[in-house]
This record gives structure tokens, sequence and C-alpha cells, in this order.
């Protein structure tokens, strides 16, 4: 939830700075994110490896606390990058342990399966009841009065993780003698070279370009293109939501019957075909709108709730969080350049030539996953 309320609360900071340029200076935080997460997480995957995993969890929520604080005195671009950086090189070291630790708890493949999806719902969860509660705090107090829900998420998840019990520190295997180097370039090795893995490169980039129209540009359609209020905003990204809650509570049972090729690649298609109807108009009216983000939801889940089954049938457990780090890292060097299409072209030649783009990447990308993926269900 702190999250949600951290990205309803930049956007409306971004039009407070730059007014209809908004989406530039989030394509801009939104990179210095991504590069950060690129950098950042194999390393510091490969230092934490044998690490204590509720100190690691703990401390990257304490230090997002700590930034989430600052946010509401900043007035200035340079200012806000800077602290984007520092939260989301503690988000590069909270995600993929977080990610990599569930299977070791979980080692039954059924309640894995159920897991991912409770792990989709609650970020779901966050997307709906996040912009809601925004959207009501917002007709009795300022956007940057969000950002201390922000803090008090962040709070909160350190709080239920010291309660968790988490397995203690991975002993480190004596053959294992390899370096920070080895083991950071450990996990990418896998994924460029397994086939399955592979294929997740290109879903990578299937789900980079929806996902970037949706964090860039909703605030540009909503505020700029309708001139619709601020709690529109947080409506249509609720709505955006809901679509991908549907689908996470549905999984489970979905792909006890579907193998996860078809679900993956089926919600490839639809954000790809939602991204092309768009070009008939990057700015509907809120209705149209709401159904191509509730659409664009359902899409996006059903590429991303399984995509944990597919890590744990391909990699040994000692690789499992080496392999989470690089699809956290690989997935999200994606976002370099969808982010900056999304928002730099759309500012400099329109959300027509933006979306046009996007739609592009979105189409290549699930035709390419189509056709690299074999088709062998994911346990064999």
């Amino acid at each position: 939830m702190g999250t949600g309320l951290l990205t309803i609360a930049l956007g409306l900071l971004a039009f407070d700075i730059a007014g209809g340029s908004a989406g530039r200076i989030l394509a801009n935080v939104l990179t210095i994110k991504i590069l950060i997460y690129v950098i950042a997480s194999p390393i510091i995957t490969a230092l934490a490896a044998y690490w204590r995993v509720t100190p690691v969890l703990v401390g990257a929520d304490l230090v997002r606390a700590a930034v989430a604080l600052t946010l509401p005195f900043i007035g200035a671009e340079w200012q806000l990058y800077v602290a984007i950086a520092v939260l989301q090189g503690a988000s590069a070291t909270f995600t993929p342990t977080f990610q990599a630790v569930i299977p070791r708890i979980l080692p039954d493949e059924e309640e894995y399966t159920q897991a991912l999806s409770m792990s989709r719902l609650a970020y779901d969860l966050e997307q709906i009841a996040s912009p809601v509660i925004a959207a009501a705090l917002l007709t009795v107090v300022s956007y940057t009065n969000l950002f201390l829900g922000t803090v008090a998420g962040f709070l909160a998840s350190a709080a239920l993780v010291v309660t968790a019990t988490l397995p203690g520190a991975r002993p480190r295997p004596a053959t294992d003698r390899t370096g920070i180097i080895d083991r950071t370039l450990r996990g990418i090795r896998l994924m460029v070279t397994h086939p399955r893995l592979r294929a997740l490169l290109w879903i990578n980039l299937a789900v980079a370009a929806p996902m970037a129209m949706i964090m860039v540009n909703s605030v540009v359609i909503v505020r700029a293109e309708l001139g619709l209020g601020e709690s529109a905003l947080a409506w249509v990204l609720a709505i955006f939501g809901l679509g991908s809650m549907a689908v996470a509570l549905a999984l489970p049972r979905v792909l006890t019957l579907i193998d996860d090729r078809p679900v993956i690649l089926g919600g490839a298609l639809l954000a790809a075909v939602v991204l092309v109807l768009l070009l008939i108009d990057p700015s509907p009216a809120f209705a149209i709108l709401a159904i191509a983000w509730l659409a664009l939801g359902v899409g996006l889940s059903a590429m991303q709730t399984p995509i944990g089954r597919i890590i744990r049938a391909s990699a040994g457990e000692d690789d499992l969080g080496y392999v989470f780090a690089a699809q956290f890292s690989l997935s999200h060097a994606c976002y370099l350049l969808t982010y900056p299409i999304a928002g730099w072209l759309g500012d400099a030649a329109g959300l027509q030539a933006a979306t046009a783009a996007l739609a592009v990447l979105a189409v290549i990308g699930t035709g390419m996953a189509a056709a690299t993926w074999p088709r062998v269900k994911v346990s064999a």
C-alpha cells in the first residue's frame, strides 16, 4: 500500500513541477529506477547470497521509509532523482530476496503456485486499495501527505517481516569457490542459455511496453488530455489493478488445467492488441480508457504471475536466488527502452507516436516469445 501511494503521489508531484510535461519527469524517474535495478540487483544478490534473509529485508524497508520521509519536501527535479536512486537501490535489495525465499519455504509445486497467486494478489490489492484511499485523502489533504502513508507502509512491512518465520542463511557449499563477479553473472548466464528462461526475456519486453504506457502516460491522459481531476488518476489505476487481481485469483485453478505457456502468451497477446487499438485514439473518453486499462491489467497479470513457476522448474535450488535476481534485472532492463519511449517520445512527438512505438515492441515481444518457447510443460 505504501508503494501504491508513492506511485500516485509521484505522478502528481511531477505534474506540479512540469505540468503537461510530467511524462518527461516520470520517464526520468522511472529510468533511474530501472538503471538501479539492472545494475544493483545481481551485485547485491551475489553479495548477500549467504546472508540471513530477515535483516536484509528489514534493512531495505527501513532505508525506503527514511527516503520516503524526505519526499514531501522536494521541490526540484534533481532532488527527486537522488531520492529515487537511493529508494530504488533498497528495492533492488528487497524484491529479489523476497522472491527467492518463497520457493525455499514452499517446495510443493501446488502450494508454491498458490503463493505466487497470493503474492500477486497482494500487489493487486495495493493497486486497488491505494488509489481508493488516495482518492479519499485527496479530497481533504494535499497529495504530499500521501508520502507519509508510504513511510507507514514500509515501516509496517518491516514489522511484518520481523514477525515472520523465515529460513536462516544458506550454508555456502564447500565446492562453491566462485568470486563475486562469477556469482553476479551466474543467473544471467542461466537466463540466456536455458530455452524457457530465454523465452521469458521476450515476455519481459511484452510486459514492459504496456506497463510503460500505464505508469508514464496515465497521468498525461487523465490530467492533460482529458482535463480530469487528481482523483480520476487514482480511479483509473484502481481499475487497472482490478483486472490484474481477477486474474491472480483465478490462476491457481487455471494452471491446474492449462499449461503456463498458453496463459502467459495469451496475456501478452491481449496486452499487445489493446495497445494497437489505442492507436485509434490514444486519449479516449474516460469509460473507454477504463476498459482498456482493465484489459491491460488482465494481460499483465497473466504474463507476470506464473513467471516464478517457470524459474523454479528451470533452475536448481542453489541457483534460484541468482536466477530471480537476473530475471529482476533483465526484466527491468526492458524498461530502459520503454519508459523513455513513453515519456520522452510522448513529450516530443505526441501521445500517438509513443503509443505506436510501444505497440510495436509489444507485438515483437509476443511473437518472439511464442517462437522461442519450447512446447513442453513447465514440470517437464
